[in-house]
């Protein structure tokens, strides 16, 4: 099935965060980052492309000053590690692209706008090892909506909002969508 085919039509039910909504999250989970860390030393956030990396760059930047130390930020595509790719026809070429940064030997946070089944996750978790062993992993996300259908937790979350399966969380940052804001959108079928 084609992606035209399968898009329904969506309806927003509300805004569930506003921008200083999620700077306010950010800089709670920026402070809870670095209690648990003890400190930024050693330690690298790697944003999932595309809204991961946003996430990324201001946690970054929010623990840099907290700590007055630079804390390194990369970027990780995991479009050819999708476990779903193969419904997409042929399997394509993986080739690594660059993070940005070390990881070898550090304290690694993946960070994602939403966690829903996992999935994301595990393909993000194969791609990071191709790039070396980091010291430890750990996952920051924005929301998590449940409905998971693999054994993963992040351990830094910012909001937790349960959702139904016919639900969608959309967040918008300002890099990406020229717009922030986290809405609830519902599927109309």
């Amino acid at each position: 099935m084609s992606e035209a085919t399968e898009k329904t039509s969506l309806r927003v039910k509300g805004r569930l965060m506003s921008a200083s909504e999620i700077e306010r999250t950010l800089v709670r989970l920026a402070h809870e980052i670095v209690e648990k860390s003890q400190g930024g030393e050693g330690m690298v956030l790697i944003g999932i492309k595309r809204r991961g990396v946003p996430l990324a760059e201001r946690l970054g930047k929010l623990i840099s000053t907290i700590e007055k130390t630079p804390v390194p930020t990369g970027v990780l595509d995991i479009q050819f590690y999708r476990d779903d790719l193969s419904t997409a026809g042929l399997k394509p070429v993986v080739t690594v692209g660059a993070l940005g940064v070390d990881i070898v030997g550090k304290d690694v946070i993946l960070c994602d706008d939403v966690l829903y089944t996992g999935r994301t996750i595990r393909a993000a978790l194969d791609a990071l090892f191709d790039h070396g062993r980091p010291r430890r992993v750990q996952l920051a996300v924005l929301i998590d909506r449940g409905h998971r259908e693999l054994p993963i937790e992040a351990t830094y979350v910012g909001r937790t909002i349960p959702t139904s399966s016919r639900e969608i969380i959309e967040v918008k940052f300002q890099e990406v969508d020229t717009d922030e804001q986290v809405l609830l959108v519902e599927r109309i079928d």
